[in-house]
């Protein structure tokens, strides 16, 4: 095989639709969900060269897709300077050498942000899911405050664990950032040093405003996203006929529910 008809399957599996390449983003998505579930798991098991080998394997398979997707990239130079690229490096890294520990594993949160938001998760999402069309921005919405939540949780664990003694897993870092995050500040465990101190305003003005976002959302009437062939317009009546910019008559795709 051909190294031109390589990389247009392997383009193929990540960009384009099809049963394959759905079973494969699909896993994609579901690996990332388990690296998440294994860093929170971890927190309460002692570590041993069993962390090391899994972390390793973790590691291995981020940098096959990494370079995977940089080389069937079309602009490979751009890809690679990019907020998520740097993000994807830094969480490799750490788990291939883990010079500061855990210290970036947070990092990996924010691969499921960037798969979650990719537009051939979200095609996929709006044709196998029933209803995810309809309720696109408030799942959007919920699912950034809880990316949100689980990374700001993964960053108190790695920079309090070791000097506070009130967060010695992830289920104390989880409580603080909730209670934080609510302003509810019960005051039973707080973070320790200037360090600590930014963090909890951090969390505070950022995930106050993502919770607002939600709520917003979740009042507002429900919006259809479909791209208006003429003004380009995304966001319409479910029931929308005409665009109310520009008058085009729509073809939104509905899936029969109410």
């Amino acid at each position: 095989m051909s190294a031109t008809t390589l990389r247009s399957r392997t383009r193929a599996l990540y960009e384009r639709p099809g049963t394959a390449a759905d079973r494969f983003r699909y896993a994609l998505l579901g690996f990332d969900v388990l690296t998440v579930a294994w860093l929170v798991a971890s927190s309460f098991l002692e570590r041993g060269q069993h962390h090391t080998r899994i972390d390793l394997a973790i590691g291995l398979v981020f940098l096959a897709d990494f370079l995977a997707r940089l080389w069937i990239s079309r602009r490979p130079l751009k890809d690679l300077l990019s907020f998520w690229s740097a993000a994807d490096i830094l969480v490799i890294v750490s788990l291939l050498f883990p010079i500061w520990g855990e210290g970036l594993a947070f990092l990996r949160v924010l691969r499921l942000f960037r798969v979650f938001h990719s537009p051939q998760t979200l095609r996929q999402l709006r044709e196998d899911v029933p209803g995810f069309r309809q309720n696109e921005m408030a799942l959007r919405a919920g699912l950034n405050l809880l990316i949100f939540i689980f990374a700001m949780t993964a960053l108190v664990y790695q920079t309090q664990a070791s000097v506070n003694k009130g967060i010695t897993n992830y289920v104390d870092a989880l409580y603080f950032t909730v209670t934080t995050l609510s302003t509810t500040g019960f005051g039973d465990i707080t973070l320790v040093g200037t360090t600590g101190k930014l963090l909890s305003v951090a969390i505070m003005i950022f995930g106050i405003s993502l919770f607002l976002r939600l709520v917003q959302v979740m009042l507002r009437p429900p919006k259809a996203i479909y791209s208006c062939p003429t003004c380009g317009l995304r966001r319409h009546d479910h029931d929308s006929v005409h665009c109310k910019a520009c008058g085009t008559v729509l073809n939104i795709p509905d899936d029969g529910v109410d």
